[in-house]
């Protein structure tokens, strides 16, 4: 029998790196998982992925207003 994940660490961590690369905030994230927004930045940011891209179209969108 193939295991999903070694320890039920493993699938929390999983959602909170989906839901933040999902485009989910930061803040709605943290409270979600029980963390702080500061913790939860030092332990999965290096999880997100391809969203430079993203907030430059909204900063440059937002510039053009």
């Amino acid at each position: 029998m193939r295991r999903l994940a070694r320890r039920p660490y493993d699938l929390r961590h999983a959602a909170v790196s989906l839901r933040l690369n999902a485009g989910i905030s930061a803040p709605d994230v943290a409270e979600r998982a029980g963390h702080s927004i500061d913790v939860l930045l030092q332990a999965h940011a290096k999880c997100l992925d391809g969203h430079k891209d993203v907030a430059n179209k909204r900063i440059d969108d937002a510039l053009t207003a």
